[in-house]
């Protein structure tokens, strides 16, 4: 299964980073602890670091785009893995991304959720 590559925090303050420069293309070979890209965030510019090794598959979030942190911004296909697997797959998800939900909003699997102030009432309705 390949690696997902999230947008890290790297501030206390930091709830979405921009990708200002990619520094490996996909296809690279990625070691452990590597320096892959340099991220915007709200305060400064900083390098961020790989924390798996492997083949960097898919770029999911481009040069100048933003991210929210802890959403996947790339895909690593790790050892034995193939590259076009994962980069076919990930391109199947992108496709699914944009088609309706078959559950109605305010449903959570077979239960009913209701927000009532702070609280949550939760109940099965048949």
């Amino acid at each position: 299964m390949p690696a997902e590559i999230t947008m890290p925090q790297l501030s206390d303050t930091m709830t979405e980073g921009t990708i200002i420069k990619w520094l490996k293309k996909e296809g690279d070979k990625i070691k452990a602890n590597e320096i892959i890209a340099e991220v915007e965030t709200d305060k400064a510019t900083m390098e961020m670091e790989s924390f798996e090794a492997g083949t960097l598959a898919v770029i999911l979030v481009k040069e100048g785009q933003k991210a929210p942190v802890g959403s996947p911004i790339a895909l690593i296909a790790k050892s034995g893995e193939s590259v076009e697997q994962v980069r076919q797959n990930a391109d199947r998800a992108k496709m699914s991304q944009g088609k309706p939900s078959p559950r109605k909003p305010g449903f959570v699997g077979d239960r009913s959720c209701v927000f009532i102030g702070f609280e949550i009432f939760t109940g099965f309705f048949g």
